[in-house]
């Protein structure tokens, strides 16, 4: 299955609620990227221009956006980015499969 990479950051209002009710959100996580046949690898918070950083396994990209659609329609979250992460495998295809691309780079 395809790994994702999600950076995000919390509202005010939201780390306000999290102080007031410290809450381990790797639960929820788990849970929302179970119900589509998932797995949680990891969630972590950092310092930076993103508050938390989550990395999923999900069975296509269809069940990860359904996942980032539910949790950014709920406003807890801001900057909601979500990366694909591909194997070095994926990429070595990737590259041979370029060498037969017929670009021309525009003006050219």
């Amino acid at each position: 299955m395809p790994l994702y990479l999600t950076r995000f950051s919390y509202t005010p209002e939201t780390w306000a609620r999290l102080i007031q009710n410290p809450e381990d959100r790797r639960k929820a996580a788990t849970t929302y990227i179970e119900s589509v046949g998932g797995t949680l690898h990891g969630f972590w918070y950092a310092f930076g221009s993103h508050d938390g950083i989550t990395l999923w396994e999900a069975p296509d990209n269809v069940s990860i956006a359904a996942v980032v659609l539910a949790i950014g329609s709920g406003g807890a979250v801001t900057d909601l980015e979500t990366t694909v992460l591909m194997t070095v495998e994926d990429t070595m295809a990737a590259l041979q499969t370029a060498q037969k691309v017929k670009y021309s780079p525009p003006g050219a």
